[in-house]
């Protein structure tokens, strides 16, 4: 099967450099597979898993927000946050998403639950990801 190019950054760190065969990710517009020679697209990335094929196999990764490029020959994700699932700390994911639910029913202004929302969201991506690794 044909390569591409994927790089995923992060605002810390180059998470991933390489050759890949296809890649899966969540849009906003729905799930998209890419190949080699894909056609040009950019889209918004919400929380959600990124599923990177090497050499035959998959790798699956939770996203937190960003967004793709990607041309024919080069694909390019720039996320908020991203880590592998099975480095997911799921102890810590759950006290996230307890802490969360806290401080939604703790808040007094739209901002502040917007923001646990946030949080809540991205907590429960991680566990999701970490749980669907694992089948």
């Amino acid at each position: 099967m044909a390569s591409f190019n994927l790089q995923i950054i992060t605002p810390d760190k180059i998470f991933f450099d390489g050759q890949a065969e296809r890649l899966i990710v969540r849009t906003t517009e729905g799930d998209m597979g890419i190949l080699a020679k894909h056609e040009n697209f950019v889209g918004a990335l919400p929380s959600g898993a990124v599923k990177i094929m090497t050499d035959g196999n998959y790798k699956v990764a939770a996203i937190s927000s960003g967004v793709v490029k990607v041309s024919e020959n080069k694909t390019t994700i720039i996320a908020e946050a991203i880590e592998w699932a099975d480095e997911i700390d799921i102890d810590w994911a759950n006290r996230s998403a307890d802490e969360a639910r806290e401080k939604i029913n703790a808040a007094e202004s739209n901002k502040e639950i917007a923001y646990a929302e946030l949080k809540l969201q991205r907590a429960l991506n991680r566990i999701s990801v970490h749980t669907s690794n694992k089948k």
